[in-house]
């Protein structure tokens, strides 16, 4: 994939409101691969409406949405699959992990799906972002900010065109977002993909092509 496209896209609940101005509803914005993104939000702008629309979990929007010029409310149900497994990674601002898995549970869980990471690579994330030794330990009883760091490793346990990062710093101080920031990039370099990362007043540091005000 080497471009997502909005035309005029606008979720459904923001229809009947007085609109606002934006930078990505209601206009025409592009999204290229090999560049980075922020787009810059308030509580309640819909940025995490926008990385489930791109997702294609929802669908409750009006305008337009393209992949490389195709419609994805068009896609199938297996081309979203191999999308998913291929083109698009997603950090959920909640994170979703499993509760009674441990840290490193949950991030093997996805490797042994997509077969990407090498045990090495990801015990030296494990160590590069600081949490270690907290690998065997169940992700309920990790910190807020733990568990955003393992949600990180697990979204790089496969290969991505966009890489979509919801809030993906918003529990870490500022030496593990710059950790996390470099591991990102080093990653996007490696697969030569875009990053589209949402903010609420603190983003991930990181030389951005465009910044966006949603």
């Amino acid at each position: 994939m080497q471009e997502i496209t909005l035309h005029q896209t606008l979720p459904l609940v923001f229809r009947d409101e007085p609109i606002q101005p934006s930078e990505v509803w209601c206009t025409e914005v592009t999204f290229c691969r090999g560049n980075y993104y922020l787009i810059e939000a308030t509580s309640g702008a819909g940025k995490s409406s926008l990385c489930s629309f791109l997702y294609g979990w929802r669908g409750d929007y009006l305008g337009n949405i393209c992949f490389d010029g195709q419609d994805i409310r068009k896609l199938s149900a297996g081309a979203w699959s191999a999308i998913r497994r291929s083109s698009l990674s997603f950090l959920f601002q909640e994170m979703r992990l499993f509760d009674e898995l441990t840290a490193w549970e949950n991030v093997k869980l996805k490797n042994d799906l997509t077969k990407y990471k090498k045990e090495k690579e990801l015990r030296h994330y494990f160590e590069l972002l600081g949490i270690e030794d907290r690998q065997n330990t169940p992700a309920r009883i990790l910190s807020l900010g733990q568990q955003q760091r393992v949600a990180a490793i697990r979204s790089l346990c496969q290969p991505f065109d966009f890489l979509l990062l919801d809030e993906p710093i918003s529990h870490l101080d500022e030496e593990n977002a710059s950790l996390l920031a470099s591991l990102y990039k080093a990653e996007a370099e490696e697969q030569g993909a875009g990053i589209i990362t949402t903010s609420v007043g603190k983003h991930l540091p990181l030389s951005y092509t465009n910044v966006l005000h949603l």
